[in-house]
């Protein structure tokens, strides 16, 4: 795990100052310029970070894209925000075929009005007089009708337009918001779902953040190679997914830590779900079938705190790495739930912050 000495009262907004970062630069404040500078900023990579500096303030958007190609699949994030541009466009055409509608009508009923009017004039007694007046009508009318089947389908046309639209954009959301390797929520969705979990104080005191880290990871990448690292982290994802409900949020945050929010839960029961995911990990074989080479035992620390012990996302997810945090330093494989008196048994410690 990556850390930081910082006390947990200082937690810093991370999206406010990236934000300030982006504008001081004069960087457009779009989705794909945004998770450069997060993943600069949280120091994922180190060579990311060195050479967005290196670009210093006048970064132009090119070179932006280019070292964003160099280090992601951007393509997701441009398809998104072309697919934002093809709604606004139909929307703005749509609405500008409803107003011409709407003026249609309302010229349609200014000559109603004025049609009743003349009817009702007692100085107009000619017959021919009467039957302009109803054939001004009956081809206003038949326009008007004409007019409006065919707006109609203009509707419908740019109804379904949108609609496959947005169904495009959904999908492009759903992967940009997926971890590849594992096919969980990833770090930006995990973002944006626990601070969600803020907008209400409701339900708070059922809602817990449970953070899981695999114990000695690293050893396992060092010893067996990458390859096997990430069938491992796969294999981890898995387990977890299938120990909990098909509607819980479940991340993969970045190396080899994951995520968990429960909605609904009281403490004894996180407690439960938390153990059961351990226990399924433990009794789990780790090995390659073809040359029986034995990767295990693969454990995992796992820590929690309820929504309600924080003021908000950043001082929950604090609680819950103290308590993971804890888990690893009091001999690993353990569930750990977050209580006061940690934070004074770890000041001075590596704290892991909210990013």
């Amino acid at each position: 795990m990556s850390t930081v000495t910082t006390p947990k009262a200082q937690v810093p907004d991370i999206a406010g100052q990236i934000t300030y970062a982006m504008r001081s630069m004069g960087v457009a404040p779009i989705p794909r310029n945004y998770s450069l500078f997060y993943e600069a900023y949280i120091g994922s990579n180190p060579a990311l970070t060195r050479e967005l500096a290196a670009l210093g303030s006048k970064a132009t958007q090119e070179e932006l894209d280019a070292l964003g190609d160099q280090y992601f699949d951007h393509n997701h994030g441009r398809i998104i925000e072309t697919a934002h541009d093809k709604v606004r466009s139909e929307l703005e055409s749509l609405l500008s075929l409803l107003q011409h509608e709407q003026n249609s009508m309302e010229n349609y009923s200014k000559l109603l009005v004025e049609t009743v009017a003349r009817i009702s004039n007692k100085n107009i007694t000619s017959n021919n007089i009467v039957g302009s007046v109803i054939k001004v009508l009956q081809d206003a009318t038949g326009n008007t009708a004409a007019h409006g089947e065919k707006t109609a389908q203009s509707v419908s046309r740019h109804s379904e337009e949108m609609n496959q639209v947005r169904q495009e954009l959904d999908e492009y959301k759903r992967i940009a918001n997926t971890d590849s390797l594992t096919r969980l929520s990833n770090r930006r969705a995990f973002d944006e779902k626990l601070s969600s979990l803020f907008d209400s104080s409701i339900g708070l005191h059922l809602t817990s953040l449970v953070l899981l880290d695999i114990d000695h990871f690293k050893r396992i990448n060092d010893t067996y190679g990458h390859p096997v690292g990430d069938k491992i982290l796969a294999t981890v994802g898995n387990l977890i997914r299938s120990n909990v409900r098909k509607d819980v949020f479940v991340a993969r945050t970045g190396g080899e830590e994951f995520a968990i929010i429960l909605e609904g839960n009281n403490v004894d029961e996180v407690m439960t779900i938390c153990e059961r995911i351990r226990l399924s990990l433990e009794n789990t074989p780790f090995r390659n079938s073809r040359s029986g080479t034995d990767y295990g035992p693969v454990n995992i620390s796992i820590g929690y705190a309820m929504g309600s012990q924080a003021s908000g996302p950043g001082e929950l997810y604090a609680q819950s790495d103290t308590a993971l945090y804890h888990a690893k330093e009091t001999g690993r494989n353990r569930s750990i739930f977050f209580e006061e008196g940690m934070q004074k048994n770890y000041v001075g410690k590596n704290w892991l912050i909210y990013k």
